[in-house]
């Protein structure tokens, strides 16, 4: 299997309006019995979809992630039943702008990995509308750049700017004061004075070897 064939999907596989991660009440707990389905092939479901995107946009839903995300799969599926955002925006329920849907659509057609942390409130919604905006691995390597630092939403804004007009997102993490995949983490004792002996008797640092076997096992 070649690297490309083991790199992870950066968009959405699942069907649209499926609450896949809403309905997971290992994520959402009680909120997974609530979980709207938006079928973008059903007339009635695309009705119920323009009703929810407009009581998105007027802060009616409530500003819950849960909900937050509920409202994404909304604009995604209107977008899929009407074709574009135009009329997406045209056929939802009240004033709402391409803008809005665009954003929030995009943050439904996110990979599962960073809308299960944003469904678990370890990324903002708000912070997954700028991660939305840049694609490939970037997406996940930003998500995971906020779920181990302390980025605010105007840190993911700037960061996403700054891809977009050419700047890699390493050298856009470091100027925010974040090394890029830098993960602490807590090792059983045993395995900890392994690692530690096995990187002293090869003469290699303990990062080489934790990448290495990672990459094995992953």
């Amino acid at each position: 299997m070649t690297d490309e064939e083991r790199l992870p999907p950066t968009d959405r596989e699942s069907p649209v309006g499926e609450p896949v991660v809403r309905g997971d009440e290992r994520l959402t707990g009680e909120h997974a019995r609530e979980a709207v389905s938006f079928d973008p092939d059903d007339p009635d479901s695309v009705t119920e979809a323009a009703d929810t995107v407009g009581a998105f946009a007027r802060n009616e839903l409530g500003d819950s992630h849960i909900y937050m995300l509920r409202g994404a799969a909304a604009c995604a599926a209107l977008v899929r039943a009407q074709n574009s955002y135009k009329a997406a925006a045209e056929r939802a329920d009240g004033d709402v702008g391409v803008s809005f849907i665009r954003k929030w659509a995009r943050v439904h057609d996110l990979p599962r990995a960073v809308r299960e942390h944003v469904a678990a409130g370890h990324i903002p919604p708000t912070a997954a509308k700028h991660i939305a905006r840049v694609g490939g691995d970037d997406r996940y390597l930003l998500a995971w750049a906020v779920v181990d630092n302390d980025l605010t939403v105007r840190d993911v804004r700037q960061a996403a700017s700054a891809v977009n007009d050419g700047e890699t997102l390493d050298d856009v993490l470091e100027e925010l004061g974040v090394t890029p995949g830098e993960l602490t983490v807590t090792l059983p004792s045993p395995v900890y004075r392994d690692l530690r002996r096995h990187a002293t008797v090869s003469d290699r640092d303990a990062d080489d070897v934790v990448a290495d076997a990672l990459r094995d096992y992953l």
